[in-house]
């Protein structure tokens, strides 16, 4: 299961394809590639529990005998996993036995009593006699092999017993990331939080920084799909020069995460020195169309060629696995950044002078505002008879003062609470 440089995990290729085969803007005509591709990637792992699934909810049809043979492969594949601990047990057992040979006359009580013992061993004799490594490494390829097949549950549950069986933090960083994986295909967020504070408290205890660079994209990924696109900016931007997180997505899509979260997180400057001019954004931003032309666009004040390349990323986003349940808000957002950037030049402007920037009509862009100076995302009001928008941004240095007293009261109040505890 571990995936190679620049290889996405299948069973994550596979998730996004499920998303876009049940997503309502997809043609029919690109659904039914996505079926084929579907039904195949589910057939060839043998993924029987998410075959299931798919059929219940009528995303694949049913066939009882498929899936017959996809439990009998499991079951034989199982069998084997477990045999495998089995064979593993007699490595040393085996030793024992050799030397009870030698008390033994050859013959037919010999055969019995190698057959009695070796009956006897098992897993139970490969947790006894053989090394801790030889033992974790049988429990994780069936941990593996469970979640190849789909199986949420039992993969979760073999995962802790292999888990149990590992000493070396890095080790166990590895189990988390593959607990993370199924919570990503599973967009299990509650499992997904609880396995990153698990693996902050585990470099607590020692890790290497490569497995420290890949908790942040794994976090960041986490954040920006729970909606902290502050949060996930930041880690990707510090991961940016250390990616090696390709079994969850390309380096091409991290690239486009990073630009969008950061897009609706910094201030002009920090988005100048952090994104706009780093060289390893500007290596990849132009192969993702209309990417380099929504950024670059902002930060010239090209409000126009914002708005065209803005409408071409919309589709990328809208289809895109982690940021699709978030798209209207993202919209809102980035139209806050842009519309806020504008109006910052400005003490007044004239309405149709704006829609003129921006390439739109009057009423579009008298409409706009209005939601959002309604919603408290702009400051300025809009004087409809001069046709005349007047900006009244407020102080910066009063709202750190009143901030600073609204604080303090606070402190005090719990200081008082405090003090009253102590004196009693």
């Amino acid at each position: 299961m571990d995936s190679e440089e620049g290889t996405q995990q299948p069973h994550l290729v596979l998730a996004n394809k499920l998303f876009l085969l049940r997503h309502p803007d997809v043609q029919d005509i690109e659904k039914v590639r996505l079926k084929d591709e579907v039904f195949a990637a589910v057939k060839s792992d043998d993924m029987a529990p998410l075959y299931e699934s798919l059929a219940a909810d009528s995303v694949l049809e049913r066939d009882q005998g498929l899936l017959d043979s996809m439990r009998a492969k499991i079951d034989e594949e199982i069998k084997k996993l477990d045999e495998k601990e089995w064979r593993g047990g007699v490595g040393m057992g085996g030793m024992v036995c050799a030397l009870e040979c030698v008390e033994f006359v050859c013959g037919l009580t010999t055969v019995l009593g190698l057959v009695v013992f070796w009956q006897l061993s098992g897993i139970a004799d490969a947790e006894l006699n053989l090394g801790e490594s030889e033992v974790r490494e049988a429990h994780l390829a069936k941990a593996l092999y469970f979640i190849k097949i789909g199986d949420k549950e039992k993969a979760l549950e073999q995962l802790k017993v292999t888990e149990s069986k590992t000493v070396a933090v890095g080790q166990k960083m590895d189990l988390v990331f593959y607990t993370l994986q199924l919570g990503f295909f599973y967009m299990d967020f509650d499992l997904i939080s609880k396995s990153i504070d698990k693996a902050k408290s585990l470099f607590e205890e020692g890790g290497d920084w490569e497995r420290k660079n890949r908790l942040k994209v794994y976090e960041g990924l986490y954040c920006m799909s729970t909606r902290n696109f502050k949060k996930a900016a930041d880690l990707f931007l510090d991961s940016i020069s250390t990616f090696t997180t390709y079994e969850i997505f390309p380096y091409d899509t991290f690239i486009f995460y990073t630009v969008l979260t950061s897009i609706i997180s910094l201030d002009r400057v920090s988005l100048k020195q952090k994104v706009t001019d780093a060289p390893e954004i500007l290596t990849i931003i132009g192969k993702i169309p209309y990417l380099s032309g929504f950024l670059n666009s902002l930060y010239d004040c090209q409000y126009k060629s914002f708005f065209m390349a803005f409408a071409g990323l919309t589709e990328q986003i809208k289809l895109d696995r982690y940021l699709h349940p978030h798209f209207r808000y993202y919209m809102r957002e980035i139209r806050t950044v842009v519309y806020s950037q504008f109006l910052e030049s400005y003490k007044s402007v004239t309405i149709e002078a704006m829609a003129k920037a921006f390439g739109v009509t009057v009423e579009f862009i008298d409409l706009e505002l209005s939601r959002f100076i309604a919603a408290g995302k702009l400051h300025c009001k809009i004087d409809k008879v001069a046709g005349v928008l007047e900006t009244n941004r407020p102080d910066a240095k009063n709202a750190l003062y009143q901030a600073t007293i609204k604080q303090g009261d606070f402190l005090l109040n719990r200081i008082q609470k405090l003090s009253r505890v102590i004196d009693l």
